[in-house]
């Protein structure tokens, strides 16, 4: 397997929203992520290239945790997606773990996801970490990483998304 791991490309738009689309069966991921993009919430985008076909893609953008009296940057790590014949082959794992290394490498501090609770702590996403966030997706599926220990020490607050995710 001749797998690669790379930022996406104005050429790779397309292969974008195809795997999107593949992999969760619908267009909404993939117009997330064009409206993302789009608005300049975009941190990282990074897209699994296998035998120079694009296989996967991972999208972390901006969020806020917004308290009384303050307010923190955290990323929002969404939509990732492989397409259905290549899932289960550790393409998924590849793009998180780059994904996180790249992020952590940019100065960020906290991540945020949505994702399958018995996939996503593998990473060290933890609910635990979440509890003292507020959000409409709160719950066992909703999870925090911090790329830097002790980043969320004392971060209460409501995680603000930004507003593409409100259309999905």
């Amino acid at each position: 397997m001749n797998l690669t791991i790379r930022s996406e490309a104005e050429a790779d738009l397309e292969s974008i929203r195809q795997v999107n689309r593949l992999a969760f069966g619908q267009d909404a991921e993939g117009q997330l992520v064009d409206a993302l993009r789009d608005g300049g919430f975009v941190r990282l985008s990074l897209v699994a290239e296998l035998d120079g076909q694009v296989v996967g893609h991972i999208l972390f953008s901006d969020i806020r945790i917004i308290s009384e009296s303050d307010s923190v940057d955290a990323l929002a790590l969404a939509p990732m997606a492989v397409i259905p014949e290549q899932q289960r082959e550790g393409i998924g794992s590849a793009l998180i773990e780059s994904g996180l290394d790249q992020c952590r490498q940019a100065g960020h501090r906290i991540v945020i996801v949505l994702g399958h609770p018995n996939y996503y702590p593998r990473f060290g996403f933890l609910p635990e970490l979440a509890v003292p966030l507020q959000s409409q997706y709160a719950g066992e599926a909703f999870m925090a990483l911090e790329l830097v220990p002790g980043a969320l020490e004392g971060v209460t607050g409501e995680v603000r998304y930004s507003p593409p995710f409100e259309a999905v």
